[in-house]
């Protein structure tokens, strides 16, 4: 029998709101002795069952819910078919002529507690981020190359959140070759260089696709500077879009040079770019005092924020990117700035923004809002999942 986990008195409200989270102050005791990543039965104080998880001693989060039901336990059969409902909605969402590269499987907005798929052509790349997504490892897979015909199979599990679960850190193959170099993945036409072994998340920010669209959208004609660029997702799509002149900036050399070959992969002209490496907060400031100004401006930092705990010092980050790229930006010009910190809220991300105008001195509006693409979708019983954040600001003149 699987071990039992019960919650104090009146700490079962988020699980009738279907949150999928309990949380280590919630448990009043747990019956059995479960290991990490064992599924255990969630009940109220007074025994009614609540749900089925899987357990984590050494996590904040002590369960994650795979079911609600009590007829669901969580076995081959249901996580097969969770799978199946994950791809089928990719298929729904994301035209085939639109990439060859996207998210298959996003967790717990999937059903799939942890469990992280992205797909590049005929390589997938799974990241385990919980030890209910380890524990299914080996038998995802499987299901995986089933269902996908997938030619490899190769594991990123080695992200900071493991640390916070008490699990080390994972890569290698776990079916087919490893990778032999860069993949190359088609996008709304353009070509990019993926290194799904070495590259930031999986390889690529697949959540960013349609942004990317819509800045080359947005900036014909206009001066670029494209901060925390990588391997120039961003820099490719505004060249394309037909940007004056784009300056990219990244304290990564390989990232840099990556962003180089995806430039030429697409036989942009080499004259109308340049590669900084750098560190974006020490070039806004070089940038300030050197009285240079930009049409537009994308800050696409990395996570500042990880949990709630770390949003006050997260928050002074992003003002200050923020400030200095309303310093630089032209009358008129536009700001595409994002936030990817799951303690920043949308709300909160707003008023830094407004903040970081407010003490630049220039009246501006928002204009658009973007978030993560379709392939990530967001439960609405889990808005955690809504992770990324944007805004396009425009830039009205002097305060």
């Amino acid at each position: 029998m699987p071990a039992t986990i019960v919650l104090k008195p009146g700490r079962e409200r988020s699980l009738l709101q279907k949150h999928p989270w309990v949380f280590s102050g919630a448990l009043a005791r747990v019956d059995g002795d479960p290991q990490p990543g064992d599924t255990v039965e969630v009940c109220a104080a007074g025994g009614d069952f609540l749900a089925w998880a899987s357990y984590n001693p050494h996590s904040n989060i002590r369960a994650r819910i795979w079911s609600w039901k009590r007829e669901d336990v969580p076995g081959p059969d249901l996580l097969r078919a969770r799978l199946t409902a994950a791809l089928a909605l990719r298929k729904a969402l994301v035209p085939s002529a639109e990439t060859s590269a996207l998210r298959l499987v996003h967790a717990e907005s999937d059903g799939l507690p942890g469990f992280i798929v992205d797909r590049y052509n005929d390589t997938l790349v799974v990241q385990c981020l919980t030890a209910g997504a380890d524990a299914w490892r080996d038998a995802f897979v499987v299901m995986l190359v089933e269902q996908t015909g997938a030619a490899a199979v190769y594991e990123r599990s080695d992200v900071d959140v493991r640390a916070l679960e008490g699990l080390p850190e994972r890569t290698g193959a776990l079916y087919g070759p490893p990778p032999g170099g860069a993949i190359t993945i088609q996008e709304n036409g353009l070509s990019f260089l993926v290194d799904i072994a070495r590259g930031h998340k999986t390889g690529f920010y697949l959540d960013q696709r349609r942004n990317r669209q819509r800045v080359r959208e947005l900036v014909a004609g206009r001066s670029l500077l494209n901060c925390f660029s990588y391997s120039g997702g961003f820099s490719v799509y505004a060249l394309a879009g037909g940007a004056s002149d784009v300056l990219s900036v990244d304290s990564s050399a390989a990232a840099l040079d990556l962003g180089r070959r995806n430039m030429d992969a697409n036989r942009l002209p080499a004259e109308r770019a340049e590669w900084l490496e750098e560190d974006v907060f020490h070039t806004l400031r070089r940038l300030r005092d050197r009285a240079r100004s930009f049409d537009a401006i994308i800050l696409d930092p990395p996570k500042f924020a990880p949990t709630a705990a770390q949003a006050e010092r997260a928050a002074r980050g992003y003002k200050d990117i923020n400030l200095l790229a309303f310093k630089l930006l032209r009358p008129g010009g536009l700001l595409f700035t994002f936030s990817c910190s799951g303690g920043v809220s949308a709300e909160l991300f707003q008023k830094i923004v407004a903040g970081a105008a407010l003490d630049a001195g220039v009246q501006a509006r928002v204009v658009e809002r973007l978030e993560q693409a379709p392939d990530h979708p967001v439960a609405l019983n889990f808005p955690e999942g809504a992770y990324l954040k944007g805004l396009v600001v425009e830039v009205a003149g002097a305060g």
